[in-house]
Formats: C-alpha cells, structure tokens, sequence
C-alpha cells in the first residue's frame, strides 16, 4: 500500500496560533524577610504586550 499522507502534507496541516507563551517569575517577600519567587506561563497575543503583565 502506499502511504497516503506525507510529513510535508502532516506539517502544513497543523494551525500555528498567533499566542505567545511567555515564562512570568514574580518576587514576593516573605514575613521572615527572605524572597520568594513565584513562576507561571503566560499566553500573551503580541510580545509587545509583555510590560503589561502584573
């Protein structure tokens, strides 16, 4: 049998999204003094956007 549908086909197919995942790390003090840092992935439409995260 031959094969039906090639990677070049498989590649084409698949829709890349205009959303952009960013890593957010943000500090937060601690009551003993010490920082912490928190991290979660931001998706974001435009990179420009990024100074808006808070």
């Amino acid at each position: 049998m031959a094969k039906q549908q090639s990677f070049a086909d498989k590649a084409k197919a698949k829709h890349r999204s205009s959303v952009v995942n960013v890593k957010f790390i943000k500090t937060v003090k601690a009551a003993t003094g010490s920082y912490k840092f928190q991290e979660k992935f931001v998706k974001i439409d435009d990179i420009s956007k990024i100074n808006t995260i808070k």
